[in-house]
């Protein structure tokens, strides 16, 4: 396994798809970087050669903010956001959507799957009366 970013990418994967289990990277970045280091976005990662690999690191260390990084960007901005008690703050303190989504349906994953209808969840009898 090629280790890019502190992140093993597969073996087996095509490079534009391996790169984008690097966190940060997704598929239209990995086709930027293979196309401005002139790799061919069909090879396996196995058949990198090493000097490639090595290109990889170098261009995305110098080029992008990825994994530990970028986590860490993202947990302070929503930090901020709860210190400054903003609205999107206040979503995330709560653990609601901060995108304007509607919550009376759907969002039941972040809610934790509530079903506050009358009869929503209950059991079927066994038996017809």
């Amino acid at each position: 396994m090629a280790r890019i970013a502190n992140t093993n990418v597969p073996n087996e994967k095509r490079v534009e798809i391996g790169l984008t289990y690097i966190y940060g990277i997704g598929y239209t970045r990995s086709q930027k970087i293979l196309k401005d280091l002139q790799i061919s976005p069909d090879t396996r990662v196995k058949d990198l050669p090493e000097t490639e690999i090595q290109r990889l690191r170098d261009y995305i260390d110098k080029n992008f903010k990825v994994e530990g990084d970028l986590r860490r960007d993202v947990l302070m901005n929503i930090k901020r956001l709860k210190e400054i008690s903003s609205y999107r703050g206040t979503r995330h303190a709560r653990g609601l959507p901060a995108r304007g989504q509607r919550t009376k349906t759907n969002s039941r994953s972040v809610r934790g799957n509530v079903r506050r209808t009358m009869g929503s969840g209950r059991a079927k009898s066994a038996a017809k009366t």
